[in-house]
């Protein structure tokens, strides 16, 4: 190695002024072995520079070349990979991490050491040296090889050392001194040296001068050195003398330790018994609240709440370890829980006792509500019951056992309240619908009692709330025939003026006053039920939750069902929400039952009332869900519309039923059809219902399903139609649907209404052309013959020379039908006409018109015929346009 070093000094690193210093024999870690050296270099001129080169030996030869140099100042980082075992490997991080094998780990941690040296005399900075050996950051210059190394360099920086001014101003004099000091140099030398045999001489003397004073200093140091010793002696004798009295001090500082000990105790011990004193003791006054309260007035009812909340701050102090095992401590826990355990039962008792008093006092009430159409107001109670609410949170946190049964107790009470409540209520609006009053009147029929008037209401319900074919006096309102309309007894109408049609505008109306009555009283009764369930028992209603339908709620035996605790612990409530849905189910388990009996009875009355019921739902159900979209009143109305739906599309589908199955009689003209006139009805009754509604898009779908099978009825009626011509019925009904589309305007049916429009025209014109053929017959066939000979190609010219078709024939066939047998033509087609068409659609005139018109294109179709085959003949009919024009308003005139 001492070879190639200097053999790398001589080539490469003395012709750029460079030393080399340590060097290492590494190869790449990881990847074929291809050695090189790492050299640690400085430069020789000021200011020094340090590298540390790469150095490779050439591919073609023996000698080496520089390939890679860094600069010691861009050195970061030196990882020597293991501090304790020998390890060739280390890294060193300059601009990247370069990693490198050492052909031995002496030559490795030599290589290290000499780095850290360097930064430590030229640089300065801060390097990081891992996993290095702390032996090798060592200021002192090892042994052996390294040390040369080291030590080399510093004798080669110490050789040249920079003079300073005066130093330089010595030599120049001393030069001035000697002329011949650059030209002879030997002589020089000589000078210097004799002057320094001088100065040597010179100091031996003046140190054997001063060997007398040094035998004095000698003498002085002896005496000190005496001093000392008696110095030394009385310390040791006061070191004696304080060492009784440290014994003192620390026994005095043990006892002084002791006693804060025992202070420090006290007081400790005086907090805790403070602590609990101020947190685990209760007042008297509240204690005798919790046993004698008064729970009936406010003022005691306060008192009891504070109480309450009083004791469950003692009963939920924060004990401090240890305090749970103090006989006091439990004796008062104990008597805490004897006092929770007296009041819960005490306030569980009242409540109860309030719950069923309620029943009491809202069943006298029924009876005044019996005859109107409303429900009772139950907002007294709940205003007195809410005084206890901060009780019964109290109760929740405390005995949830006393809380729960409280709950089922309550919905106990109040289901069969409200359920009472709201029959009668149904029973009553049920009355109102039929006409039938309480004392047993029905328009004009004769009395009957009460309870037969309940007996056959509730006649019309099954079992599962669907009406039944009952065969009381209410079926005799049921609707008859198509469109449901009533036909009702001459006893009815007998009450005033009004047809038949009147009577089922106003029983309608009365029917929507009466259900959108019943749906705004239970509204308010519901929202205010659950309004205050929330506030009494403490249940938040507006949770995010993931909502269930009422449906999935099973009838609840108590809230118990659900468990929401176990063994007197509570667990987590997945949702307060939907306890109190299952609440109001229980509470008002009779109302979704009722709204059915009800909406069934209306549709029984009249399938009419369906519009009436889908409107004023949807409505509700919307406002519902607005306020609460997972609430039991929007769940039970949506429950409720999905059955007025249903009914909806039931009347749809039986009147598309009955057109289909429509017969008409085979003896009289058919006109307007009846399916074509309840159509019309229908239309006019759902567009006053249904201005502005929610549920407009189910109407425009029943609209659609009902024109598509009017349309189909009355092609086929017209189709099998023998006293009227099929023309005049498809004429007259899809004029009649027409106008009606017209009238009413509605947006879904404008392709229906255009379609309705042209078959009006289509079927118009075949049959004024059918009825025109009849009255010029044998001139109509005459020049049809014509046509056909021109057709064959005879040019029209020539048509006259053909034998059936000569000037001769013309003039025959002409002389038949002169003005008087035209006019009595036309005079028997008026009759004909009058008698296909019905009075009530008025379209004669329309028909009539038509017929002029298409008469008269005849007219001057013939004239051409007649002048472009039989030119210059003269030929012309016997009579004219005018002719024609005055024997139909003659005619029209005179009918």
């Amino acid at each position: 190695m001492t070879a190639i070093k200097h053999a790398l000094q001589r080539d490469i690193f003395t012709p750029n002024d460079e030393r080399l210093l340590s060097i290492v024999n590494v190869c790449k870690a990881g990847k074929k072995k291809r050695n090189c050296f790492l050299c640690a270099t400085v430069t020789t001129e000021r200011p020094v520079q340090v590298n540390v080169v790469k150095v490779k030996k050439s591919d073609k030869g023996d000698f080496y070349k520089r390939q890679t140099a860094w600069a010691l100042r861009d050195l970061a980082v030196v990882d020597a990979k293991d501090a304790v075992k020998e390890n060739p490997e280390f890294d060193l991080h300059f601009d990247k991490v370069y990693k490198w094998v050492a052909s031995s780990t002496v030559e490795k941690n030599t290589f290290i050491s000499c780095i850290w040296k360097l930064n430590q005399r030229y640089l300065r900075k801060k390097i990081d040296f891992i996993n290095v050996s702390s032996q090798l950051l060592e200021e002192s210059v090892p042994s052996g090889e390294n040390q040369s190394v080291a030590g080399g360099d510093e004798e080669a920086v110490d050789e040249y050392q920079e003079l300073n001014a005066r130093e330089e101003q010595d030599i120049e004099i001393m030069m001035e001194g000697c002329e011949y000091a650059i030209s002879n140099a030997e002589a020089f030398a000589e000078k210097l040296s004799r002057e320094l045999q001088v100065l040597d001489g010179a100091n031996i003397q003046s140190i054997m001068a001063s060997e007398k004073q040094v035998n004095i200093l000698m003498k002085l140091l002896d005496e000190a050195l005496k001093e000392v010793d008696q110095i030394e002696l009385k310390l040791s004798s006061y070191e004696e003398m304080l060492q009784s009295v440290k014994e003192q001090m620390d026994q005095i500082s043990e006892s002084n330790h002791l006693i804060h000990l025992s202070n420090t105790n006290n007081v400790k011990l005086l907090s805790e018994i403070e602590f609990l004193v101020n947190h685990m003791d209760l007042a008297k006054g509240h204690i005798k609240a919790l046993q004698e309260g008064d729970l009936t007035s406010s003022r005691g009812i306060e008192a009891c709440t504070n109480a309450a909340d009083a004791l469950l701050q003692c009963m939920n102090v924060a004990l401090r370890p240890g305090h749970d095992m103090l006989h006091a401590v439990k004796q008062q826990q104990q008597r805490f829980s004897d006092l929770r355990e007296q009041f819960a039962r005490r306030l569980a008792s009242h409540l109860n006792s309030v719950f069923v008093q309620q029943g009491h006092d809202q069943s006298s009430t029924l009876a005044q509500h019996s005859v109107e159409l409303t429900l009772p107001n139950h907002h007294p109670f709940h205003r007195d019951l809410l005084r206890y609410a901060k009780l019964m949170e109290w109760l929740k946190n405390t005995d949830y056992g006393k809380y729960e049964g409280l709950t089922k107790n309550y919905m106990d009470y109040l289901s069969r309240l409200y359920e009472r409540e709201i029959k009668d209520f149904f029973e009553v609006a049920k009355i109102k619908m039929t006409g039938t009053t309480r004392e047993g009147k029905k328009f004009a029929t004769l009395p009957r009692k009460e309870s037969a008037v309940k007996q056959e209401t509730e006649s019309l319900h099954g079992s599962s709330g669907k009406l039944t074919g009952s065969t009381s006096s209410l079926n005799k309102l049921s609707v008859q025939s198509s469109g449901n309309r009533r036909s009702q007894s001459s006893s009815l109408l007998d009450m005033g003026n009004m047809s038949a049609s009147d009577l089922d505008v106003a029983d309608r109306t009365k029917f929507d006053k009466i259900f959108e009555q019943v749906l705004s009283e239970l509204e308010p009764l519901c929202l205010a039920e659950q309004d205050f369930i929330s506030k009494f028992f403490k249940l938040q209603q507006h949770q995010s939750i993931s909502g269930t339908t009422t449906n999935e709620a099973e009838e609840m035996d108590g809230v118990t069902s659900s468990r929401l605790y176990s063994s007197g612990v509570p667990q987590t409530i997945s949702s307060e929400k939907d306890m109190i849905r299952q609440m109001m189910t229980k509470i008002f388990r009779c109302t979704e039952p009722e709204l059915n009996n009800l909406i069934a009875l209306g549709d029984k009355i009249d399938s009419f009332n369906s519009l009436y019921m889908l409107v004023k739902m949807s409505h509700h159900v919307w406002t519902a869900q607005n306020v609460d979209p997972a609430s039991f009143l929007s769940t039970t109305l949506g429950n409720v519309l999905v059955t007025v739906k249903r009914n909806f599309d039931k009347c749809i589908s039986n009147q598309m039923k009955q057109m289909d199955e429509v017969k008409i009689s085979k003896k009289s003209k058919v006109g307007i059809l009846p399916f074509v006139a309840e159509f019309e009805e229908f239309a006019a009754l759902a567009e006053s219902i249904f201005k502005n509604a929610e549920r407009r898009g189910d109407l425009d779908k029943a609209y659609i399903k009902l024109i598509r099978a009017v349309f189909v009825s009355v092609e086929k009626v017209a189709n099998e139609s023998q006293k009227t011509p099929r023309d005049v019925v498809m004429m007259e009904n899809f004029h009649h649907i027409f106008a009606t589309l017209s009238r009413l305007k509605i947006s879904c049916l404008e392709a229906e209404k255009k379609e309705a429009k042209q078959k009006y025209t289509e079927h118009l014109q075949s049959y004024v052309i059918y009825s025109l053929g009849q009255p010029l017959e044998k001139l109509n066939h005459f020049f049809e013959g014509v046509e056909a000979r021109v057709a064959q190609g005879i040019r029209e010219e020539e048509v006259s020379y053909q034998l059936a078709f000569n000037k001769q024939e013309l003039r025959k066939v002409i002389k038949e039908y002169p003005g008087k047998e035209v006019k009595k033509g036309l005079d028997n087609l008026y009759k004909k006409v009058d008698k296909h068409l019905c009075e009530e659609e008025n379209l004669l005139q329309v028909v009539w018109h038509s017929m002029q018109d298409e008469f008269i294109r005849q007219y001057k179709h013939f004239e051409g015929l007649i002048a472009r085959c039989y030119p210059g003949s003269g030929i012309t009919m016997e009579f004219t346009i005018q002719d024609i024009l005055d024997y139909c308003s003659s005619i029209a005139q005179s009918h």
